[in-house]
């Protein structure tokens, strides 16, 4: 499931971020549907999301590009993984990047922070995100690896 590989397959209906995210979970190779949040500065919903099971979806965090507060970190790593999610996307920022290391799932964010984030539950979930060039909807088909991130309306690789 190369994201190259899909890409020289599915060239007319496959979506390329721009290479923007960096990696920090162990697991480098990710893909599934897409559930969404679009949230600033606050992991309320982060974290009650992480908290059901994951059934190998991604989820895909649109924390408005900032880079002053972590979204995800070590804790919510481990429940990511605990609870069966393939990975998490966050335009934002992450922090306990050791901790997150040693997840085993997909993690890809803008940068580290040191700072936690707010938790009053502020945000909105399964909305279209759009950053890195590219809108993503609740359902759309996430592929991530070494290479970059596409996005797919529908599966393209089983």
């Amino acid at each position: 499931m190369r994201t190259a590989d899909l890409c020289d397959a599915h060239s007319d209906t496959v979506r390329v971020l721009a290479p923007i995210l960096r990696d920090f979970g162990k697991k480098r190779e990710f893909a599934g549907p897409a559930v969404t949040l679009e949230v600033f500065e606050d992991n309320a919903l982060v974290r009650a999301k992480l908290e059901t099971p994951g059934q190998g979806r991604v989820l895909v965090i649109d924390g408005g590009g900032s880079l002053r507060r972590a979204l995800v970190g070590g804790n919510l790593g481990k429940l990511a993984e605990n609870n069966g999610w393939a990975g998490v996307i966050v335009h934002g920022a992450v922090r306990d990047t050791l901790e997150l290391a040693e997840c085993n799932v997909g993690v890809k964010a803008l940068v580290t922070a040191p700072l936690r984030s707010e938790k009053k539950g502020a945000g909105r979930e399964q909305v279209p995100v759009t950053f890195a060039g590219v809108t993503i909807e609740p359902g759309h088909w996430v592929y991530a690896d070494d290479d970059g991130v596409i996005v797919s309306d529908l599966p393209i690789y089983s």
